[in-house]
């Protein structure tokens, strides 16, 4: 070994852009009109992942899950109980007044309805540039500037700037919320649901701009979807939520071809298949799922799982690496 082989310093892998540490999230349950429950909500439980430059995370499970509380953690929109968020190493979750305000600049949203995100009465010029005002980054004629150019790369025309959000539609109306998140140039953007207010055939140009606007400028993306069939196209890693918990994470390819937790592969198999050559029947979950106040002891998905064991009704399961970076948190891999 030459002696310049010998000395060079050993290869450190990069810092994540986003990421997420043991977020823990509830919320007070209120009885009648006055009264507030012991009990409480538990909406995030636990919940640890991270997201590398230019790369996609998708956050997948049924309505209630706790997928968006957790974008709306990582933005500090709500405030976690416990766990950090770190940006780029530095912790943020514990940020206050401008400091908060500088780190949004570099951590947006995209809200699920475009209808309700804009507000009715701002003209598009001033709804997409009011981040650069408010974080005086641009004024005047630049400010205006900035926005005409960032409507252009959205798929909008100069004149849009001078209407209302009534005059669009529902596809136009997020580009422009696209566009207001990334007006200050952040290198991370939480997506929820983003598409799935919009007709089909609108849904796949938004996604296309997403993916053609990070291809062009490295951004991270957390995406939050209900919907498999978009987490899969847009997504370079997937994590499964299922009552507050990440039950399993992989890259894409590896968790839709090989699912190892039993609620993943119900989600997987009850996804309808458009070829007539390769009918199936669909797998329905037997049962509900548990109320996020009264979460079952033990593993919550057991009270509707086909595989469950006396020993995932008495323990929570951990997470463990089934194979590379494929974790799961099920007693059938533990």
């Amino acid at each position: 070994m030459s002696p310049a082989t010998s000395m060079a310093p050993e290869a450190m892998e990069p810092v994540p852009v986003i990421e997420a540490v043991e977020l823990a999230k509830s919320f007070p349950v209120r009885q009648g009109l006055f009264g507030v429950s012991p009990k409480r909500l538990i909406a995030v439980d636990s919940v640890s992942f991270s997201i590398a430059k230019a790369e996609t995370v998708g956050l997948v499970g049924e309505s209630g899950c706790g997928k968006t509380t957790v974008g709306l953690l990582i933005l500090n929109l709500l405030r976690a109980d416990k766990g950090k968020i770190l940006y780029n190493g530095a912790d943020v979750s514990s940020l206050r007044g401008e400091e908060q305000r500088r780190a949004r600049c570099n951590l947006q949203m995209v809200f699920q309805d475009p209808q309700s995100s804009l507000d009715p009465r701002m003209l598009i010029k001033t709804t997409v540039g009011y981040p650069l005002e408010i974080n005086h980054l641009a004024r005047g004629s630049d400010a205006v500037e900035r926005v005409r150019a960032m409507l252009a790369e959205v798929g909008l025309a100069e004149d849009h700037m001078y209407r209302y959000p009534h005059e669009f539609s529902g596809g136009q109306r997020q580009r422009i919320g696209i566009a207001r998140a990334l007006i200050t140039g952040p290198q991370f953007i939480a997506f929820d649901e983003p598409t799935s207010a919009l007709d089909v055939s609108v849904q796949a140009q938004i996604l296309n701009l997403i993916l053609e606007l990070q291809q062009r400028h490295g951004y991270s993306y957390l995406f939050v979807s209900h919907n498999l069939s978009v987490i899969r196209y847009v997504s370079h890693r997937v994590a499964v939520m299922y009552l507050g918990r990440i039950v399993e994470s992989a890259s894409r390819d590896e968790l839709f071809k090989r699912p190892l937790h039993p609620y993943t592969q119900a989600l997987l198999a009850a996804v309808p298949r458009p070829d007539p050559g390769r009918r199936h029947a669909l797998n329905e979950l037997s049962g509900d799922v548990p109320s996020p106040v009264n979460v079952p002891r033990g593993c919550p998905f057991h009270p509707r799982c086909p595989k469950a064991m006396r020993i995932c009704r008495e323990v929570a399961p951990v997470s463990v690496e089934a194979s590379a970076a494929h974790r799961v948190a099920c007693h059938l891999y533990s």
